[in-house]
């Protein structure tokens, strides 16, 4: 089996993933697949071919041998950057991104599309970087390059554009040298074929590392003779290496955890008994009814969608900044009565922070409560427009100052049951406490089921047809809309159980 620096990258998180690949594709699951992902590295990736000025393309091409071909001639010519340049040992084959020139030999540049700092440290970079161009560095190596130097090129999270695009600003470049080079990639490589090439299926441990530092797509499959409730799904902030430890010590069921000795949060051990138990739903009347006294009507019930760019395409931005470009608002007079609704689903292409702040303004009066779930989100986008609009400032942040988070009852425990299954989000919360309202069910709607799905349907929106853009534009005001519908529904049901007690 040949390697690429892909499929090395995946036998360093566990080789049994490339064993998967050749022998039971058909179990991956497509859904760990982020094709926007994908597409913003290539997007990335061509505009950092001219970090160093005048480059030289090797053009590609599902001939392989000639990308070898056209590399040596460019080496040969002394071409001093050369992107996309392809080589092969042994059946083991790479593409570097970028490979300059120097007066002793190359600096090889990785380029990724992740964000650093100028004052990154080697030490700081992912461990996938690292193994990463180590693979590359051990394949240039034994193909006679003489590499000096290797770095990984990250975008600035620091860099705020002002103008024309700046890539010397944009792009920061980390020496990675030294610890690159303490890696044995060679044994590495002899272990990951050694398990790939297998006859049979290889033991993987499991945990952890099937999320890190990618969606394993295979989890399902090694995860099938797990019991139902297991510790993988303990939430209430027990971390992967907790529930790597508590696994390896053979608690694997919601039961074994229970009488197995591990150390449990109040809220851990309620989320397994409510299972193991049966238990009805736990209720805090006196901290709900705390919760429920801030509130003032009219109450706002506020959602806000936004998309990142990783290259800023206007000022004031940085790359993955969060863009608000929809809201959604229901509007209550009091507890009692019904709800009336207010949107704003931005024009695609454009900038949409300035009308985003403007409408906000329109909609949402001073001094006026204002509910969201999950406040932390809402209230950062408010104070960065406040920052970038001062004209609008004065009245964003008094709608900052506001705002009462909704989550707030189930963050801390005061009310859970078991269908939430140790999490707070509102796609949890929703379902348990309504399941039988047919109309908040976020898997009925069309395109747009959650905020990943909203943020990549706009972010590119602008590039469909007519008929794709009104399709889709529908598709996200359904989803906003479903969104702070939810807020009014789980609010009620905050209201019901505190008076039925």
């Amino acid at each position: 089996m040949g390697l690429s620096k892909t499929k090395y990258c995946k036998g360093v998180q566990c080789p049994k993933i490339l064993w998967m690949d050749a022998s039971m594709p058909e179990q991956f699951d497509r859904l760990v697949m982020n094709e926007k992902t994908l597409q913003t590295g290539v997007e990335v990736g061509d505009l950092a071919m001219s970090y160093f000025g005048e480059f030289s393309e090797v053009p590609y091409s599902e001939d392989f041998n000639a990308m070898l071909t056209e590399t040596q001639r460019l080496l040969k010519t002394g071409a001093t950057v050369i992107t996309e340049a392809a080589f092969s040992y042994e059946d083991d084959f790479c593409l570097a991104d970028i490979l300059r020139r120097d007066q002793n030999g190359f600096e090889l540049v990785e380029v990724k599309s992740s964000t650093g700092s100028a004052f990154e440290k080697p030490g700081k970079v992912k461990s996938i970087y690292i193994h990463d161009m180590a693979y590359q560095a051990y394949v240039l190596r034994k193909c006679g390059i003489n590499l000096t130097k290797i770095s990984v090129m990250l975008l600035n999270r620091d860099y705020v554009r002002r103008g024309e695009l700046n890539l010397q600003e944009l792009f920061v470049l980390v020496d990675c040298t030294k610890i690159v080079n303490g890696l044995d990639v060679e044994n590495r490589i002899a272990e990951i074929k050694s398990t790939a090439s297998q006859l049979t299926e290889p033991t993987a441990v499991i945990g952890s590392r099937c999320s890190s530092p990618y969606e394993c797509g295979y989890k399902n499959w090694c995860y099938r003779s797990l019991p139902v409730n297991n510790v993988f799904h303990i939430g209430w902030g027990m971390w992967g290496s907790k529930k790597d430890d508590v696994y390896r010590s053979g608690c694997v069921s919601f039961d074994e955890v229970l009488t197995g000795g591990v150390k449990l949060t109040e809220k851990q051990r309620r989320q397994i008994m409510s299972e193991t138990d049966n238990l009805p739903p736990f209720i805090d009347c006196d901290a709900i009814r705390s919760f429920l006294s801030k509130i003032r009507y009219p109450l706002y019930f506020l959602d806000m969608e936004t998309y990142m760019q990783a290259v800023p395409q206007w000022d004031s931005l940085s790359p993955y900044s969060q863009i608000p470009f929809q809201y959604s608002i229901h509007i209550q007079e009091n507890p009692h009565e019904k709800t009336r609704h207010l949107e704003c689903l931005c024009k695609e292409g454009i900038d949409p922070r300035r009308e985003i702040a403007e409408r906000l303004c329109a909609d949402i009066p001073a001094d006026v409560c204002v509910m969201a779930y999950n406040t932390s989100f809402e209230k950062a986008r408010i104070k960065e427009l406040s920052l970038l609009f001062r004209d609008l400032a004065k009245h964003l942040m008094n709608l900052h100052d506001n705002m009462i988070d909704l989550a707030e009852p189930f963050r801390t425990g005061a009310y859970y049951c078991r269908e939430m299954g140790g999490s707070y989000s509102i796609k949890s919360v929703l379902p348990a406490l309504c399941p039988n309202d047919p109309e908040l069910h976020y898997n009925s709607l069309d395109l747009v089921h959650n905020g990943i799905e909203a943020m990549n349907a706009f972010c590119d929106l602008h590039t469909k047809t007519p008929e794709e853009i009104a399709e889709t534009r529908k598709a996200l005001l359904a989803y906003c809309k479903l969104d702070t519908l939810a807020m009014v529904k789980i609010l009620g049901k905050l209201y019901t159980v505190t008076w039925a007690v």
